[in-house]
């Protein structure tokens, strides 16, 4: 096993979340979980800081990077403009055969509501989806580097009850803006989903820390 071995075990450990926000990341005990030398593993850990995923302190150690109140505003507020923008290109470059497909993950987001793990899956699929439906890939490479800070978020908004049919609801809203072309309805819609869904991480946090 290779430190990009290494690398990779540790950041898919926490996009899943079973290495959580704030959880401490000890070279020994992960060099020996995995059977290897600290040096690879060393170096896993510094191509996950640079990704944004890990942080590390003076007398504190290395640690799963854990996002304030200030970061997951700006995240969302990003978020929002970049979605929008790949609602609106994807509205005018994007294929038949590419919207049918998100209309068809609509209907399986429909039937896997109730199960938050299936739904929170389907959601990510549906984004991409959209996302490479805009055909840029200069917009995909900052989406995609995004996305790896919004994995810091923790559990799904959609595990909220009334977060989950909203949500269906509002991809629906920005499908049907593109199906008809009109590329300014499908950013707005985009945008504004992404507003709801800032709402719903609110929310969470405030139940978090009551």
């Amino acid at each position: 096993m290779t430190a990009d071995d290494a690398y990779k075990i540790l950041h898919d450990r926490i996009i899943s979340g079973d290495l959580k926000p704030g959880q401490k990341m000890r070279e020994v005990e992960i060099a020996e979980s995995l059977g290897l030398s600290r040096t690879p593993v060393r170096e896993a850990f510094h191509r996950l800081k640079s990704d944004g995923l890990l942080t590390q302190e003076p007398n504190k150690g290395a640690m799963v990077r854990q996002l304030d109140y200030q970061s997951i505003s700006e995240l969302y507020k990003i978020r929002e403009v970049l979605e929008g923008t790949a609602a609106a290109m994807a509205t005018r470059l994007m294929s038949e055969v590419e919207l049918r497909a998100l209309y068809e993950l609509l209907d399986l987001q429909e039937a896997a509501k109730d199960d938050v793990a299936e739904a929170s899956r389907l959601n990510k699929i549906f984004h991409r989806t959209l996302w490479h439906s805009a055909h840029n890939r200069y917009l995909i490479e900052m989406i995609d580097s995004l996305d790896l800070s919004m994995a810091l978020l923790g559990r799904s908004t959609l595990g909220l009850e009334a977060r989950k049919s909203e949500a269906i609801a509002e991809h629906r809203t920005i499908l049907d803006a593109m199906s008809q072309g009109d590329a300014t309805a499908a950013e707005s819609a985009a945008r504004g989903h992404i507003r709801s869904a800032h709402a719903a991480r609110l929310k969470i946090l405030m139940e978090d820390e009551t």
